[in-house]
């Protein structure tokens, strides 16, 4: 008898683990549409009086400056990213092996960081216009400057840390190329460049309409940048209408446009994405000869490559340690040393919760391939291209009316306030955080679990093993790397989100990147150097990790 039911027992218990692991993947991706669906309602519900105020006020200029910046960014990443992808990729000139690894490098930067270090630099009292008038001897008026805070001064600072995206995605589309079709147009009389834009970039194409897109998304949820330069987009409209009005309504149906906009971006992504399939016969017959560069053709390409790494990281570090020098501010202080614990523990646990969440949804969809989990795993990837500032609208209505219920009944029935429970909580923060980069933390599991063939999932079953016990015993020694990867991810993009923790985040409850954005607001920039430093540093460890992977391309 006792035989026969400890197995009977055992498929129990690795039923029961089964059912569980498929709740926290169904919970995850219910959280993860939550915020969509409650900004729809609001928003809806909400009657079109504010948006009919909206339309006759700001939304126009909205709609034009979203726009506008989607452009030029897109413009600006396609040009960087693709040209020194191809550069370092199809040619040989002094330096090459260490470009094509600094040029990840900014990456690594807020945009809004960029911001304060080029407006220290190119605002009227910083060092370049200062050092102009000392040398022509010019008054204010006697000669034209560009101006940094403007829609144009953002479009650059979002351009040169999202360029990035285009180049690791063009890079490797370039490195997957045959050389055969690109030597035939060759033989056939084009020209180098020719040969370049008629064969070479369309078969990238797929890959990096796909890194443009990341850039797009990324420019449509920032914040910090437009609202230093004073740019009136959807964002900064969003947190307005939030803190400045105090009108909710008008913050939702703000963020339904924006939300409408980026599930838009989403679908061509995908769609760009399932057509992004060509055959190459000869792919392996030869692979693509770079060219030797020399004598001033050389020289253009390490300008080429230098001018993004040096206004992009180099010029941006040197600028904040300057004015991290010159500040008062004491990052031993108890105040700093508040900020760092406060980042620290938003951005700890926001890691794990989604790393685990990531788990439990990759592993459900593996075991119980389906609809169900197809749609799971859709629904949490579509968290990236909503913006921080939605999901934190999206996020704060429903709970809010929640907590405000709650305290209403328990009011009634006990004569006991319950307050807040969750509106302003740190918890329901790191639910906004891992809606935000579930999807980074998805990509980087899934990349791991290719390495996981079935045949292990098969061996650990006929011995006796249970779902989760092969997941805790097989999967995720061997996902380690990859989980650790994700980890970091997600852990530096929290350090670096602005939207969501300022709108979400519990009273006197500050963090670095909170912390940079006021003291910029008030015009201390030599402050706002210190925590943007820090927040820098912290943004390197995922890059070297990238670094290190394209270090490994070729």
């Amino acid at each position: 008898m006792t035989t026969r039911t400890a197995p009977i027992a055992h498929r129990r218990r690795g039923l029961s683990g089964l059912r569980g692991l498929s709740g926290i993947a169904i919970f995850a991706a219910a959280i993860c549409a939550l915020p969509m669906i409650a900004v729809v309602i609001a928003a809806l519900g909400g009657g079109t009086e504010t948006i009919r105020h909206l339309i006759d006020t700001v939304l126009g200029d909205y709609i034009r400056a979203t726009l506008a910046l989607v452009a030029l960014v897109s413009v600006g990443a396609f040009a960087i990213g693709v040209g020194a992808a191809w550069l370092v990729t199809m040619t040989r000139f002094p330096g090459v092996r260490w470009f094509e690894i600094a040029l990840v490098l900014p990456l690594a930067f807020p945009a809004y960081v960029l911001a304060y270090a080029y407006t220290s630099l190119l605002d009227h009292p910083g060092i370049v216009q200062t050092t102009l008038r000392n040398m022509t001897g010019w008054g204010p008026r006697d000669y034209w400057f560009p101006e940094i805070r403007s829609l144009g001064g953002a479009a650059l600072m979002l351009t040169l840390v999202l360029y990035p995206y285009v180049y690791l995605l063009a890079r490797a589309a370039f490195l997957q190329q045959s050389g055969t079709t690109f030597l035939a147009a060759r033989a056939l009389g084009k020209s180098a460049w020719r040969a370049f834009f008629q064969v070479s970039l369309p078969l990238a194409r797929p890959a990096i309409a796909a890194g443009v897109l990341l850039a797009v998304m990324e420019t449509i949820a920032d914040f910090g940048t437009v609202a230093y330069f004073g740019v009136q987009t959807f964002a900064s409209g969003i947190y307005t209408a939030w803190f400045s009005m105090v009108d909710r309504v008008a913050a939702a149906q703000l963020a339904l446009c924006l939300l409408s906009f980026a599930l838009l971006l989403a679908m061509l992504e995908r769609l760009q994405r399932g057509e992004a399939k060509y055959h190459d016969p000869a792919r392996q017959a030869q692979a693509m000869p770079p060219m030797e560069l020399s004598g001033w053709q050389a020289a253009s390409a390490v300008v080429a490559c230098a001018i993004p790494v040096v206004f992009g990281a180099i010029l941006p570090i040197v600028a904040l340690f300057t004015m991290g020098m010159g500040s008062e501010q004491n990052l031993l202080s108890p105040r700093y040393l508040g900020f760092i614990r406060n980042s620290l523990t938003l951005a700890g646990c926001a890691a794990l919760v989604t790393v685990a969440a990531a788990v439990a949804i990759g592993f459900f969809q593996r075991l119980r391939p389906g609809r169900l989990s197809w749609s799971a795993g859709y629904v949490a990837r579509l968290g990236y291209a909503v913006p921080g500032g939605v999901i934190a609208v999206g996020l704060m209505v429903p709970f809010a009316a929640f907590d405000n219920a709650l305290d209403a009944w328990m009011r009634e029935t006990f004569d006991i306030s319950t307050g807040l429970l969750m509106t302003g909580s740190i918890w329901l923060l790191v639910i906004a955080y891992m809606v935000r980069f579930l999807a980074a933390a998805l990509g980087a599991y899934e990349g791991g679990q290719a390495m996981v063939h079935d045949n292990m999932d098969a061996a650990a079953r006929s011995l006796g093993q249970t779902p989760i016990g092969t997941l805790r015993r097989v999967h995720l020694p061997i996902l380690a790397p990859s989980l650790l990867t994700a980890l970091l991810i997600v852990f530096v993009d929290v350090m670096k989100e602005l939207p969501a923790t300022l709108i979400m985040r519990p009273f006197n409850f500050d963090t670095l990147a909170v912390q940079a954005h006021r003291l910029a607001s008030d015009e201390r920039l030599e402050g706002a150097a210190v925590p943007s430093l820090v927040i820098v540093a912290m943004g390197l460890l995922p890059v070297i990790l990238i670094c290190r992977q394209v270090g490994r391309g070729k």
